[in-house]
């Protein structure tokens, strides 16, 4: 299970990328990799062909190439700086049944994510 979540925001930590923030776009668990807006951006060369809208120009695209997981790190919400995640149970009543909650936690700031 990913630490890592879609629509967070991440710090990469090594890389080419090396100090860039950006969202989660898409998670892919299967290869442990993440593709985060604006970072590890690579250009596609794609060939004018037929779609089922209409004719598709071809060129030169630029588009966001995934990661890895681990040269990501989660940014901390209170102090804008790269953070380790930990886990946190709390005990929620809904539906008069009372049941455990994992609850994700920042370990600089301790603020939940």
């Amino acid at each position: 299970m990913a630490k890592i979540k879609k629509g967070d925001l991440v710090l990469v930590i090594s890389g080419r990328d090396k100090g860039q923030q950006g969202r989660v776009l898409e998670v892919l668990p299967e290869t442990q990799r993440v593709v985060v807006e604006g970072v590890q951006r690579v250009q596609k060369h794609t060939k004018a062909g037929q779609t089922s809208r209409g004719t598709r120009t071809g060129g030169i695209e630029t588009i966001e190439a995934p990661i890895h997981i681990s040269n990501v790190m989660l940014v901390d919400p209170e102090t804008k700086k790269g953070t380790r995640v930990g886990y946190r149970t709390e005990q929620v009543e809904r539906d008069g049944r009372t049941r455990n909650v994992r609850v994700r936690v920042a370990k600089r700031s301790g603020k939940d994510i």
